[in-house]
Parts: structure tokens; sequence; C-alpha cells
């Protein structure tokens, strides 16, 4: 095996993206969802596909693909299609709002989807590699952001051993892999929030399904 093949072997992408909020009177549940691939090239392949063919008209105005705005059709194609992404993993964590009792976490959303994320964070198990994370830009003030990645490397940290990680904080437009990310994390909200688990039940790739608290 060539050096150069190896070396890409050795590269992971995630993409991280939630649905439902973190408001006192907003959803019963948020969710975080976590793709990861090691060809990233094959998810901007299907978005590609699906806005020159079957799905050309939706999409035809579309900037990207958002699972609120989106038809049960797209959504079911998009699944179908990531569950023949080869070595594609998922991981998703689920907050029961509800459960929520410390005013530490209450009194800041931030801080609670800090922790949230970093829960999930814990339970990825990487052995070795280079990361690159991309999650869906929604902090927009940069002290927000570091206080995302410090506590989302420390727990990543904990139980798995990547050689390096890189996290961006990128235009979901901009990423085939936070589009699919947000689709994810709606099917898992969709589950938990309105006991709809028609979507998440199609996803036939390795997952893992968290709950904080």
């Amino acid at each position: 095996m060539k050096k150069e093949e190896i070396k890409m072997r050795q590269f992971k992408y995630m993409y991280i993206d939630e649905s439902g909020d973190l408001g006192l009177y907003g959803s019963n549940y948020m969710t975080i969802a976590a793709l990861l691939v090691t060809e990233p090239k094959e998810l901007d392949r299907i978005i590609k596909s699906l806005r020159r063919n079957k799905f050309r008209k939706e999409l035809k105005k579309a900037i990207e693909i958002k699972a609120n705005k989106s038809s049960s059709q797209l959504i079911t194609e998009m699944i179908l299609r990531l569950n023949q992404v080869k070595g594609a993993k998922l991981f998703f964590i689920v907050l029961e709002k509800q459960k929520v009792t410390s005013e530490y976490f209450k009194s800041n959303k931030h801080r609670l989807y800090d922790y949230v994320a970093g829960r999930l964070a814990k339970n990825i198990i990487l052995e070795g590699g280079y990361v690159e994370v991309r999650v869906d830009l929604s902090k927009g003030k940069h002290i927000l952001r570091e206080d995302f990645n410090k506590c989302f490397l420390r727990n990543l940290h904990k139980n798995s051993k990547p050689t390096s990680v890189t996290i961006f904080h990128s235009l979901s437009h901009c990423w085939a892999g936070l589009q699919f990310a947000d689709i994810l994390a709606w099917s898992c909200f969709q589950k938990f929030e309105h006991s709809n688990s028609i979507f998440i039940d199609l996803i036939i790739l390795e997952k893992e399904i968290y709950f904080v608290w």
C-alpha cells in the first residue's frame, strides 16, 4: 500500500449538528448527532446527485438541505444513500430537558449545550489518526466557540487516543457533511419528541444512542 493511501486512511471527518432547543418553554428534548466518515467526497457526490436529478425541482431554490424544510421523500433518500457510505458511523446523544435541575446549566444554554456535546464526545472511541471536526456554526462569539472546543476535546480524549483533532465551526450550506448531520439529528429528535421513529429506523449504519442524565 502506498504511503499516500496509508495517510488518507488515517484521516477521519466528523460532522456535528443538533435538533430541538435548550429554551425553557421550547421542545421537550434536544438531540445532537455526530457523523464520522473517512471519505467526505462521497457525501458531496450524494448531495450533487440529489440536486441534479430526482430532487432538482425541490432543491432548485434551496441554498442547503435542512430537514425541517425538506420533504419526507428527500429525507428518506438521503438516509438510504448514506447507508451505502462504507465505514460511516453515527453517534447520537439525547437530552430530556425536564431532567436538567442544576441552575448552573439552566441559566446558561451555551454551557448546557457544551456539556451535552461533551458527553457525546466522551462516548466516541477513536484509536489514532487525524480527526477534522466540523460543527454547524451557531455560536457567534469567538469565546463561545473556544469554550465548546475545550469541553469537546477534553471529553473526546478521555476514552480516545486520536493523533490530532482540529475543530472548525462552519456554515452548513458549505459542507455536505453538516447537511447530513442536520438530517440525522432531526431524525433522532422526531423519535423522542414526537414518537416518530420512521426515519431513524431507516438507518442501518453502525450507530450509538446515548442519554444525558
